[in-house]
């Protein structure tokens, strides 16, 4: 069977970490949100399967290649040309991913999915395809209801007794909603779809195919399912993610390593003398990380491979990347380090090297920073807040 994930965005509500890594990319505990996609696809029997590629494209395919080594087969659509010798993507739009593709040969020819690549789902792919098909549909969203006091931060799919789409709301206020089931960016197609999308054109499958749909009267239907949705739409969606999965509260996705203790899981050679340093669990730290002794670790937290954290640092409710280095007395209460950037968990970002703060924060592959004078040592006020 046929699918596609959809990996052409720029992720500019991820940034800062998707400046250098595309959004199916963005790491969950170490894997790629994408390949926890492609395991679900396999597991229902989707082994063909198109990615439409631009931001970052590189990134994407010299990683997942062919997806031999995955158990499916992949091939890609790039999205963009060549601009003074460099790559420069220009995304066509989610459905107009989907034309190019068809275009260039017929490749859809049976129900095919398609998915969004920075979510984390655990969907019963199987039974989905089976209500589409029952219903005759040419088109589904499957759909999550959510309470209602949410539905102010996602699209809201209106749908009749049938479960035939009537209308989308976009961010309703709560008291305006005009029903509590959202869209989760998984849909279902037949391949008649194309009659409504045009060719050579930019064009979003949520903001003007489906509209189309429903003002033509296309059989195009919402199905309800119940299953775990992880959206990393937001950086704050990314920070809650790994709260969640260090949590349990993702069955699908596996802490790695190795529990040395109730909740702590290592990767390989971590040094730090357990003796001297304060840990709560559950943390993950990655591979080739050292804690020097006095650090305090408080979980939820993930500090990934070939970081340093320095004498009487602390680590609180945070996500730190790899390579990152964080200073002595340093305390990082609800923060997520990637590279040169700080950033809060409402999003906000502090650039450290810019702000001259990357002798509190910088990158373990740099010789070490000197003390920094006694007057700088206030400014570790600015990471060190406990998020209120």
């Amino acid at each position: 069977m046929k699918a596609m994930i959809l990996a052409a965005g720029k992720g500019t509500r991820v940034r800062p970490i998707t400046y250098t890594i595309p959004k199916p990319m963005i790491p969950i505990l170490q894997k790629p949100v994408m390949e926890f996609l492609l395991e679900l696809l396999r597991q229902h029997g989707f082994d063909e399967i198109m990615v439409n590629v631009s931001h970052l494209a590189y990134e994407i395919e010299s990683y997942f290649r062919d997806g031999q080594r995955f158990g499916v087969q992949i091939a890609y659509s790039f999205e963009g040309r060549i601009v003074d010798g460099e790559l420069v993507g220009e995304a066509l739009g989610s459905a107009g991913g989907m034309r190019r593709i068809q275009d260039f040969r017929p490749f859809f020819d049976d129900t095919f999915v398609v998915l969004c690549g920075d979510a984390l789902i655990d969907l019963d792919l199987t039974e989905a395809v089976r209500q589409h098909r029952a219903k005759g549909a040419i088109a589904t969203i499957v759909t999550k209801t959510v309470p209602r006091e949410e539905v102010s931060s996602y699209g809201v799919v209106v749908t009749d007794d049938s479960g035939r789409i009537q209308a989308f709301q976009e961010k309703p206020a709560v008291e305006e909603a005009l029903s509590t089931n959202i869209n989760t960016g998984i849909y279902i197609f037949e391949p008649e779809i194309f009659k409504y999308i045009p060719s050579e054109a930019e064009f979003d499958i949520g903001g003007q195919l489906f509209p189309r749909l429903v003002e033509e009267g296309a059989p195009f239907y919402g199905i309800a399912m119940d299953f775990e949705w992880v959206d990393i739409g937001k950086v704050p969606d990314y920070w809650q993610a790994i709260r969640d999965v260090l949590l349990g509260k993702v069955k699908n996705v596996q802490i790695p390593g190795h529990e040395v203790a109730p909740g702590i899981y290592t990767g390989l050679n971590v040094a730090v003398n357990w003796d001297k340093v304060h840990v709560e669990g559950p943390v993950y730290i990655g591979g080739m990380t050292r804690i020097e002794d006095g650090a305090k670790i408080i979980g939820p937290a993930m500090i990934g491979p070939s970081c340093h954290i320095c004498s009487n640092a602390t680590v609180d409710n945070s996500v730190i990347f790899e390579y990152s280095r964080l200073g002595a007395g340093v305390r990082l209460v609800d923060k997520l380090v990637f590279g040169r950037y700080c950033v809060d968990k409402t999003g906000a970002a502090i650039d450290v090297q810019a702000a001259a703060l990357d002798w509190l924060i910088t990158d373990t592959r740099h010789k070490m920073p000197a003390t920094p004078p006694a007057e700088h040592r206030a400014i570790v006020e600015l990471l060190s807040v406990d998020g209120k």
